[in-house]
């Protein structure tokens, strides 16, 4: 009796979420502004692996000229103060905005799904209050004054700005997730899996957690995007990149060159970064709405 309620069980699971998915993928089909900028943040990936692999971009900290020089064939961007060529460091910025939104983006939203389906899995209990009461105290600390005291208690740690992401930027998909988890856990299913025996653990992640995925895809999606414009900020303030350089970087060495005329620098960082930063904010809206399964149909 045992095994066919628990085979009933996985089988609505999975009936549920492969409906989902499948309605969800034709719908996002159809949106051809979502599915452009798709297109154009796999043209950005495809550069920042084409960094990693030594393709291009390897160049961005040689000193080309004696310093300033403006736009040309050999230097689309031309070179900044430094002498260093713009376009090449634009390049590497790619990889650097990759690799910090990546590791964010997917740490922050494993720890928050997780602590957020505990959560709302045992809501109104102690491990509830704990994790609510601590986000809520995260949640009170001003980002940017809490990264400045990590910056400075981790001193020349390189994933400094890393910790300082992931320790506040969990705490919202945690907040989704435990309210969705608090619905969840009231279904046919659950309830039958806990008649049985089931344990809490085994119903957490086998049961509810993946029932969830749709909304923590589209976390990471938000989460992606909101540590690509964090970094840029703090590194704009010193407090970010240590090791190679990133868009945020181009700015503060803009700032010294824009009052001089010379905008190459800030053109090519702020420009790489709006079109990847609006790509993937519309890439993420049509995937919400293709994954929200009150849209789906």
């Amino acid at each position: 009796m045992n095994e066919v309620i628990q085979n009933s069980t996985n089988k609505q699971t999975h009936t549920y979420g492969e409906s989902l998915w499948s309605k969800a993928l034709r719908k996002l089909r159809k949106d051809t502004i979502g599915i452009v900028a798709f297109f154009v943040v796999l043209i950005y990936l495809g550069i920042a692996v084409g960094v990693c692999l030594g393709f291009f971009g390897s160049s961005w900290d040689r000193f080309v000229t004696d310093g300033y020089s403006g736009m040309s064939r050999q230097h689309i961007f031309g070179t900044n103060l430094n002498g260093q060529d713009i376009f090449e460091r634009a390049l590497y910025g790619t990889k650097t905005a990759f690799q910090i939104g990546f590791i964010v983006a997917i740490v922050a939203t494993f720890l928050g799904g997780i602590l957020g389906a505990v959560a709302g899995f045992f809501s109104g209990k102690i491990p509830d209050v704990l994790i609510t009461w601590f986000y809520g105290v995260i949640d009170s600390i001003p980002f940017y004054l809490f990264v400045a005291a990590l910056a400075v208690a981790l001193a020349d740690n390189p994933y400094a700005m890393h910790i300082a992401m992931i320790s506040t930027f969990w705490t919202s998909t945690c907040r989704i997730i435990r309210g969705e988890v608090i619905k969840i856990k009231h279904l046919e299913y659950i309830e039958a899996a806990r008649a049985i025996g089931v344990s809490y653990t085994k119903i957490i992640f086998k049961h509810i957690i993946p029932n969830t995925i749709h909304i923590l895809l589209v976390q990471s999606t938000i989460l992606f995007v909101t540590a690509i414009k964090s970094e840029v900020i703090l590194s704009f303030l010193n407090l970010g990149v240590k090791e190679g350089v990133s868009w945020g970087l181009m700015l503060a060495e803009a700032a010294q060159e824009v009052p001089a005329g010379n905008f190459n620098n800030f053109i090519a960082a702020s420009g790489f970064m709006l079109i990847l930063v609006l790509a993937f904010n519309t890439f993420s809206d049509a995937l919400q709405d293709a994954l929200d399964p009150k849209k789906v149909s």
